[in-house]
Parts: structure tokens; sequence; C-alpha cells
């Protein structure tokens, strides 16, 4: 890998369906430790030069307990506050403050995802430096793709755009390629791609992934890097999908 890698980890979900909508989706626990400490240690593992987590609800506890589990690296982690939540493009954006003069590329995480691991991360930006793209995803083959963002493709194979579920026509609805959340992007030609997104999409939110489609159209260069295992790159939304992941991934230790 080259290149100089700064992690924007998104941690302000409410969590609506977990068990106690009052607790930040992140401080949920697998094994006893909260999803967000999982990804801050992935996060320093591949060298980041900075972590930047970005949190809004029940900040606080998010904020307490990063510092204290990782206070010998407190000089590399700073704290984002998105308090409307407006959709991840709006998230992203809130870690602006902090990368202004930053020359490099972004690692965009998601605070819910703990299973991820640093070999497929690294292989991931790898692919990224390698093809010289300026904006890359990591995608999975999904049995059941519904509720996912499909990556898609032209008849060359090549990944050109990625549309919500919620706005996918028919044809699109069977693509089984998703998208994962996690995004390695230019910091320079992220920001500019932020300032642009619009809310007309079913969800009335900024969409992250809109930024891929204002890349393509400008000739900018894009890419989807396919992982094996789409446990190891599945976001937690429900009580019982933790409790799935707890079974599962105490069965292969």
């Amino acid at each position: 890998m080259t290149g100089k890698i700064t992690s924007v980890i998104m941690a302000a979900g409410k969590g609506k369906r977990m068990n106690n909508p009052d607790k930040s989706k992140v401080m949920y626990e697998l094994h006893g430790i909260p999803l967000i400490h999982y990804v801050t240690e992935l996060s320093l593992k591949v060298n980041s030069l900075q972590v930047i987590l970005i949190v809004g609800h029940q900040k606080e506890s998010v904020i307490d307990y990063i510092k204290k589990a990782f206070e010998n690296e407190s000089a590399k982690i700073k704290f984002a506050s998105q308090d409307e939540q407006l959709g991840t493009g709006h998230a992203v954006l809130m870690a602006e403050e902090f990368l202004k003069n930053f020359d490099g590329d972004i690692l965009i995480l998601s605070g819910d995802v703990p299973m991820l691991k640093a070999e497929t991360i690294n292989s991931f930006l790898n692919f990224h430096f390698e093809n010289k793209n300026e904006a890359s995803l990591i995608s999975a083959i999904a049995e059941n793709p519904f509720g996912y963002g499909r990556v898609l493709r032209d008849s060359d194979g090549n990944f050109y755009d990625i549309r919500e579920e919620k706005d996918c026509n028919e044809a699109e609805k069977k693509c089984t390629e998703i998208n994962s959340g996690i995004y390695v992007i230019k910091s320079g030609l992220l920001f500019e791609a932020l300032k642009n997104l619009k809310t007309d999409n079913a969800q009335g939110e900024y969409y992250l992934t809109d930024v891929f489609r204002i890349f393509g159209k400008s000739g900018n260069k894009i890419g989807a890097f396919r992982a094996d295992s789409i446990t190891e790159i599945s976001g937690i939304n429900t009580a019982e999908q933790l409790l799935n992941l707890e079974k599962e991934s105490s069965s292969d230790k």
C-alpha cells in the first residue's frame, strides 16, 4: 500500500431497531465489547494518520468510552458532531474541519461493522492505489440483497453507479452485488462532491453514495473491490442481527 490514509468512522446513529433506542447503536456490545471499539481498533491497525469519529446520538457515551479505551492513541483520535441526522453524506461532511489541509485518501467506515478485518482493508487499499482510483468501495455478493444498495456494472463488468434499494427499478433490484458502505476517496474530491449532493431520493437525505455518480460523470476513476465474505462487511441494524452475529462468531472460535 502507498499513500496517506485518514479514517472517518460514522458513529452517530440512533439504532431505532435495537432494543433500547435511547442508546447509541455503536455502544451495543459484541462479546462484551462495544461495536465502535472494533472499528476504531481496525482504523489504527491500518496505519491511519488520524481517526475521526462522527458522533451524534448519545455522543458523550461514545466519546468517553473511546477516550478511555484508546488513551495511548489520543493524539490521533478526533470527534466531529452530527447533531442533525441528514444522511451519510452530511455525516462525512462534518469531518471537513479536521481535513482541510490533508492531502491524502479518506477511508470511510461504519461504526456498526465489527467483523471487518485489517487484511481485507489492506487488500482494498492496495486495489485502490494500484488501479489509481480516485474513489473505491467494497462490495459483496448477497444471496438475499433486499435492503442493500446495489453496485451496478455495465456489460463489460465496469462499476459505474450505486443505487439505494428504495431508488432501484425492478431490473436493478435483481442485482446481487451489494454496497458495503466502506469507501476510500481522495480528500479534495470528496468534500467538493459532498457540497454538491442533493436530497432528491426516496429518503430525502444526502446520500454519500451519490458522490460516485458525481465522480463518474466528471471522468474521475472509480472502482469496486469485491470482498469474499458478506458476514465480514455486514453492519448491525437490529438486536436480532447482533445476537446472530454473536452466535456465529462464537462458533468460529
